[in-house]
């Protein structure tokens, strides 16, 4: 279990310096003002408007980052922050949540794959752990019948909930794509502005990025601990 202890703990590390990273980049391009004067939700509204998408909403959500695009009622979400400032970094957030919207009105495979996954990972994903645990509890790694096939229907989640990840990258990197190429075919942006805008999603898009290298690593050292044992 040490070992766990110290993959967890790298992860945890590594997540958290990407996390704070990104929101210091937020703090400093949010004090790149917009020569257009539009807010986040101005800028949410004209793209969804270009890419004539006419029934999604743009709404107001409390918190910081917790913009989000929800394809249940079409709403995109931007948080307080993101909704009522005229930055860079409002801009690129905005239409970053757009881009899903987009995704989703052109049905976007990735984005289909995901929100398939959605249903499972949210049941399953919690519980992966504790089923390969107890798996191994009651002898998975010696290769005791019983034990072994709880501890394979952990992994199975586990893997489940790190497939989702990996499918989540391509979905928030092109939402980012769509949106840097919208802001500079649609010059809202100037070429600072976009600079920043740019860097901005970069660094947004690391944060997944270093979440799916996590859920792969933990995946394959519960993985290691369930076949490593076995002859």
């Amino acid at each position: 279990m040490m070992g766990y202890y110290i993959l967890i703990g790298a992860i945890a590390l590594v997540s958290w310096l990407v996390s704070s990273r990104l929101k210091s980049k937020f703090k400093h391009y949010s004090k790149v003002h917009l020569q257009n004067g539009m807010s986040g939700a101005e800028i949410a509204e004209k793209m969804l408007a270009d890419h004539g998408i006419r029934d999604v909403k743009v709404v107001s959500t409390p918190g910081m980052l917790s913009d989000h695009y929800n394809p249940k009622n079409k709403t995109v979400n931007l948080s307080e922050g993101v909704y009522n400032q005229r930055n860079a970094a409002a801009a690129a957030v905005a239409a970053h949540e757009v881009g899903h919207a987009v995704q989703h009105a052109q049905a976007y495979e990735w984005l289909t794959m995901r929100s398939k996954l959605v249903p499972v990972v949210s049941v399953t994903s919690g519980m992966s752990t504790w089923v390969v645990f107890g798996g191994l509890a009651l002898g998975a790694a010696a290769g005791v019948g019983f034990g072994y096939w709880v501890a394979v229907a952990g992994l199975i989640m586990m893997g489940m909930a790190t497939l989702f990840s990996f499918i989540t990258l391509p979905v928030e990197y092109d939402a980012s794509n769509r949106a840097l190429a919208w802001l500079k075919n649609r010059n809202m942006v100037t070429q600072l502005e976009y600079a920043g805008s740019e860097d901005a999603l970069k660094w947004a898009a690391r944060t997944y990025l270093v979440a799916a290298i996590g859920s792969l690593a933990t995946l394959v050292y519960w993985g290691l601990q369930v076949f490593g044992g076995r002859d």
